[in-house]
């Protein structure tokens, strides 16, 4: 049940066997689709997932493909929501507010608040 619960909330974690226990970062390759007019990365389709900034998920490589597709440098796609990613996730969430009124807050959290307007934008503006 905790693991279930643990999922829903941050998405499945990918530790690749090659990779797991070690301190060498895996860059993942972004593969985009878009449907009903929202840009997808092909890691996570959900919109409730927080991605985490300690362990790679597969929402945290999602959002860092889409920040990297909607032109908000996460840095390296490796499914660590670290400094880099909250950091574009806030550029993105500052741009949404100012730009198209949103009232997102601005915590480089990408949460359920910040998932659509991430599709959204990721697709209008590649």
């Amino acid at each position: 049940m905790a693991l279930t619960a643990t999922t829903l909330i941050f998405g499945t974690i990918t530790a690749p066997a090659a990779f797991a226990g070690t301190t060498t970062a895996q860059a993942y390759t972004c593969h985009y689709s878009v449907s009903g007019g929202k840009a997808y990365a092909g890691y996570y389709s959900g919109t409730t997932a927080i991605p985490s900034s300690t362990v790679v998920t597969t929402a945290g490589i999602e959002a860092q493909c889409l920040l990297k597709r909607a032109k908000f440098d996460p840095g390296t796609i490796d499914g660590v929501f670290g400094p880099n990613s909250r950091a574009a996730a806030k550029k993105f969430q500052t741009l949404m507010n100012n730009a198209f009124g949103y009232n997102i807050a601005i915590d480089g959290i990408v949460g359920s608040e910040t998932w659509p307007a991430l599709r959204w934008y990721a697709e209008y503006n590649a």
